[in-house]
């Protein structure tokens, strides 16, 4: 079953707008009668009968609303912007796995500068993978931090950090 993203002020009004309802109307073509998905990222999903279809606007009638519980623990993942798209696929993959939170890190040795706009095409690609994996909790990605600032914060709790350095103890220790 085709899922899309009804964010969470929209429940009330249970309309699709935007890309969400263009992808809906030209891409997938769902007509009027057909039954979807819709989720709004903080773990609620609902199934919702499509009533009517335009490009620009797809009105809904939401079924009864589950909100499963959150996965335990709640887990951040703090990683080195590699070069190239890798990025693209560490939020999918993450995405898939049920990470909460993505904090990109910027190191001495991370070649890409994240510019503008990069943590909001992280959040897009976040999204699409909520959407493809089945996955009802949005993850938080944050803006990029120098390395040094985000290991002296304690806001996170425990940090493990996976290292390949000789002397690294091993996550067992």
């Amino acid at each position: 079953m085709a899922r899309f993203f009804l964010p969470p002020a929209a429940w009330h009004t249970s309309a699709l707008t935007g890309d969400e309802a263009k992808h809906l109307a030209q891409v997938l073509r769902i007509r009027a009668g057909e039954t979807i998905t819709v989720f709004d990222g903080n773990g609620r999903r609902a199934p919702a009968e499509v009533l009517t279809v335009s490009r620009d606007l797809v009105s809904l009638k939401l079924g009864e609303a589950i909100t499963p519980p959150p996965p335990l623990p709640a887990i951040t993942l703090a990683q080195a912007i590699p070069k190239g798209k890798n990025m693209d696929l560490i939020v999918q993959k993450a995405v898939e796995l049920g990470i909460a939170r993505i904090q990109p890190l910027v190191t001495k040795n991370t070649v890409v500068q994240p510019g503008e706009g990069k943590s909001d095409k992280w959040r897009r690609n976040a999204l699409e993978a909520c959407k493809q994996c089945g996955q009802d909790t949005l993850p938080e990605i944050a803006d990029p931090l120098p390395f040094d600032r985000w290991i002296s914060t304690d806001s996170h709790g425990l940090k493990l950090i996976a290292s390949l350095a000789p002397g690294a103890k091993p996550f067992r220790e």
